[in-house]
């Protein structure tokens, strides 16, 4: 690569994680610590910049570099407990590093060897990338006005992203642009580069710290060999939407885990029975019980879809043949809607069971509510039902995107 920037000469630093069960003892060990935290940051909007670092400095952030690489290549099940674990603890933190993967997987397909040899070896060494994807005003998510030229040697990219997920944490910016044939390219980009201008204007009411501004692009110079042809990747079999996309049901799936523990310790210590039950303790209180015990076998279920999904995208990474990758989307698609229909029934629950008192403004519990109805509108599950049952009924393949 001739990408000449401080960067690009960082010393390697982060920890080499080995395996899988190590990913995961990582990922708890983070997460316990994270999760100390995660209330006062929503409060106070705090953006997690020390906890990124520490992200990034524990090897979690390379787990699915390839293995010809130099890295370990979890499978796709791991990977989305890791993530899972991680937004138990604070959603937000559990969300950044989506687009991370994401890119990973896009380079894994469409990147030529030289670059992936150069990109996975910066996400070894620690770096984190964040995307410059979305935008607003345009015809569907899908559409893009952001446009890339030829100028000389290299090109110029000219836009505005909005929902910038991760770019205020990131070491390189990945622009998504169209370039003179309406293709969508991939770019990869130091921070810093003239021309870029992040905006922490993210103002959600919930995922309030991931950083979720916007990034204008002001005749951003990008070399060649940084520019990925990334509408290559949905032009055959392959599981780049399946990957982001189990990523997303893992954060959801955390926060369903995160409001059905609050729920558990509420109900325990600080919950009055109602006067009809007749037990001395809320936890006594038979349908309370019910509900309870309902939750737990519905986040089960999740679990148990997504640990499925996860196992038939790594089949499809292995052998993109259209019978994997369609059965990997599917399956995936299946998961994102349990996990969905589970955050946003366990945070409403909680306070079901908690009652009056667990909406004061000290406990903060609404975050788990807010964080859920937030992050699960990232791409209609509505759409989903539709591909399975599409596919079922008429046979018709799941469209190739990164939103399956």
């Amino acid at each position: 690569m001739t990408q000449q920037t401080a960067l690009s000469e960082k010393l390697p630093v982060a920890r080499r994680i080995s395996t899988e069960a190590e990913a995961l003892s990582v990922a708890r060990q983070l997460a316990a610590d994270f999760a100390s935290g995660a209330s006062r940051r929503d409060l106070e909007r705090a953006l997690p910049h020390a906890e990124l670092d520490r992200l990034s400095d524990s090897g979690l952030l390379a787990i699915t570099v390839p293995e010809a690489f130099g890295g370990i290549d979890v499978s796709n099940s791991t990977l989305a407990e890791v993530i899972a674990i991680l937004s138990e603890a604070d959603s937000s933190i559990g969300q950044i590093p989506q687009n991370h993967f994401y890119i990973l997987e896009a380079l894994r397909h469409d990147g030529t060897d030289e670059q992936k040899a150069f990109y996975f070896e910066r996400a070894l060494a620690g770096d984190k990338f964040g995307n410059a994807l979305s935008e607003t005003g345009t015809k569907t998510v899908g559409h893009y006005n952001t446009r890339i030229t030829a100028d000389g040697a290299g090109f110029r990219i000219n836009g505005r992203k909005f929902y910038s997920t991760g770019v205020l944490f990131a070491d390189w910016i990945v622009i998504f642009a169209n370039d003179a044939d309406d293709k969508l390219t991939m770019s990869f980009v130091p921070r810093g580069t003239k021309g870029i201008e992040i905006i922490d204007d993210w103002d959600g009411f919930g995922q309030r710290t991931t950083g979720s501004g916007t990034t204008v692009l002001n005749d951003v110079y990008v070399p060649a060999d940084a520019v990925v042809r990334h509408h290559l990747g949905f032009e055959r079999p392959q599981t780049i939407g399946s990957v982001g996309q189990i990523i997303q049901a893992a954060v959801d799936l955390g926060i369903a885990r995160a409001a059905l523990r609050e729920t558990v310790d509420f109900v325990q210590h600080r919950a009055r029975p109602w006067m009809d039950a007749g037990v001395e303790r809320a936890s006594e209180d038979p349908l309370t019980i019910a509900k309870v015990g309902r939750i737990a076998i519905q986040i089960d279920a999740a679990t148990a879809l997504t640990d499925s999904a996860g196992r038939k995208v790594d089949l499809a990474q292995i052998d993109p043949s259209d019978e994997n990758t369609v059965s990997a989307t599917l399956a995936v698609a299946a998961a994102k809607v349990l996990t969905t229909e589970i955050a946003l029934e366990a945070t409403n629950t909680l306070f079901e069971l908690a009652g009056t008192s667990s909406t004061r403004r000290s406990h903060n519990l609404d975050r788990h509510w807010r964080n859920a109805r937030t992050h699960t509108l990232h791409d209609p599950v509505r759409w989903k039902f539709h591909a399975v049952g599409n596919y079922l009924l008429n046979g018709i393949i799941p469209p190739r995107n990164g939103a399956l």
